[in-house]
């Protein structure tokens, strides 16, 4: 392999929802050029980071039957019991959620979960409050998918925080999902909440680093109430 290929295979791909916006950076990269030439620069770096931020790197996901896979790159911020949206129809109980924040670094390409058939998306316009608070789950724009698998119903919801301004969804009702199968991604940093079925446990504590399609959150088949967690 020629050190060229060899330099193109460690790029990952950019998805194409971010191609406007990385031509937008670097036209006025050039305009900037153009009038003073350290704002160019200044721009070309914007276009870079522009260009990191709508990265879609190839994941490699577990496949098993009753796992749960994060859907989103990012810091899991909250693991918390507490009432689900009521769009999502999940009930009136508190379920287990698990909270994952993406900073303006992360990849925000979004993927399920979990394999099943998505029942349903709802989406819900709000504010744009920082995503990292627990009201941002209720306040917020957000859309929500509830996918039921053989191990009962799971919901996922994209919501917006103070940058985003776009949540972007690649799939419809009805349609049949894979585990880390992409399902959108929301433009400029925000949050994923996943709702699991009573009595799940997570595999996972606040402040660990989740990799969409590839950490796994929680196993149905396991029961984990005795796990505890080492920071270094």
């Amino acid at each position: 392999m020629s050190i060229a290929n060899s330099i193109r295979a460690q790029i990952p791909p950019i998805h194409p929802e971010g191609y406007p916006f990385i031509g937008g950076f670097a036209l006025i990269s050039l305009v900037l050029f153009w009038l003073w030439s350290p704002l160019g620069w200044i721009g070309t770096l914007l276009t870079i980071w522009c260009a990191l931020f709508f990265r879609d790197p190839v994941r490699v996901t577990p496949v098993r039957e009753g796992i749960v896979v994060a859907p989103a790159d990012g810091r899991i911020s909250m693991i918390t019991r507490v009432l689900p949206p009521a769009e999502l129809g999940l009930g009136d109980r508190p379920l287990p959620r698990i909270s994952i924040f993406m900073s303006v670094f992360n990849c925000h390409v979004n993927r399920s979960p979990v394999a099943g058939r998505i029942d349903r998306i709802a989406y819900r316009p709000g504010k744009f409050i920082n995503a990292e608070l627990d009201k941002a789950s209720e306040d917020n724009e957000r859309n929500s998918l509830v996918i039921s698998t053989s191990n009962g119903r799971i919901g996922v919801t994209q919501i917006a925080g103070l940058v985003a301004r776009r949540i972007v969804s690649f799939v419809r009702e009805g349609q049949t999902i894979g585990a880390g199968e992409r399902f959108g991604l929301i433009r400029f940093g925000s949050r994923l909440d996943v709702y699991l079925p009573e009595g799940t446990s997570p595999l996972v504590s606040e402040g660990q680093t989740a990799i969409a399609g590839e950490t796994i959150l929680a196993d149905f088949r396991l029961s984990d109430q005795g796990r505890t967690y080492r920071c270094d």
